[in-house]
């Protein structure tokens, strides 16, 4: 594939991305902020200062009230739609070259279908299962201290997880000679499957990442949303990026047969002259 292709490509899949991140960030506001604001209105509640419990005498009324430097509807607005526009893009850059590198060597699929594939994997291997061992709570639940730790527990899954796929691909295209293409991928899936299974029971839980006392259903229901705006974000990169990459090589495919074509009428037309 020509270097000013993948240009194209990878400009056409930042499209698809910020397209995509707009429709995430719609469904996280609507789905995802009221159990956000829920969250936090308990954190508030169960840490309320003692003046509100009798001593409002003994305590200046703005002494312990930090000024916060981003307000909450700041927060819930311009803040989410930034975080999200930009992974929507950053994602949408690397899914592209993953789409250019992946397109004619995964079977003979489409670029639609190679689009829907990769987007497929990457929501797998990025955020399913990483989801999987360490779901999404929600801010103000847990310790406040562990923080770190469990950033730095998700990250390393994710890593792991894109890691061990890329080895997975690998095994299967040096295993499809032998035991076929589909026997190849089941024994390429199969041992992801195994190896990231593993992972998720050695690697250490947070066990403090949600407080005993937060109700249950508001945290499944942040995490359903959490899974949900993920699952929108990719499955609209994937239909968007297939289309407009379809319509990138659509006249390169377009020109092979042309040129085929044409090649064998000059061939006949030689062919007919008389010796």
């Amino acid at each position: 594939m020509q270097s000013s292709t993948v240009r194209t490509l990878l400009v056409r899949g930042m499209i698809a991305g910020v397209v995509a991140g707009l429709l995430a960030f719609a469904l996280a506001y609507v789905v995802g902020e009221p159990s956000i604001d829920s969250s936090i209105a308990l954190e508030e509640s169960a840490s309320a200062p003692a003046h509100e419990h009798g001593d409002a005498a003994a305590v200046p009324a703005d002494e312990g009230e930090e000024e916060e430097l981003v307000t909450r509807p700041v927060q819930s607005t311009f803040g989410l739609a930034t975080g999200v526009l930009v992974y929507g893009v950053a994602l949408g850059g690397i899914a592209s070259l993953a789409f250019a590198v992946c397109l004619g060597r995964v079977g003979r699929l489409r670029p639609r279908a190679t689009a829907a594939l990769v987007a497929g994997a990457a929501f797998t291997t990025v955020y399913l299962v990483p989801f999987l061992k360490y779901p999404a709570t929600p801010p103000a639940v847990g310790n406040p201290d562990t923080i770190g730790k469990r950033t730095t527990l998700f990250f390393l899954m994710i890593v792991l997880s894109v890691l061990v796929a890329v080895i997975a691909v690998i095994a299967g295209r040096r295993l499809a000679p032998t035991l076929g293409n589909w026997n190849a991928t089941a024994a390429a899936g199969g041992g992801y499957v195994l190896v990231m299974a593993v992972a998720c029971l050695l690697l250490p839980a947070n066990t403090d990442a949600v407080k005993e006392t937060f109700p249950a259903a508001l945290l499944w229901e942040f995490r359903l949303a959490s899974l949900g705006v993920q699952a929108l974000l990719w499955t609209a990169f994937g239909l968007i990026f297939g289309a407009l990459a379809e319509r990138v090589l659509r006249p390169a495919a377009a020109a092979a047969p042309t040129a085929a074509a044409a090649s064998e009428a000059v061939t006949a037309r030689s062919a007919a002259r008389p010796g």
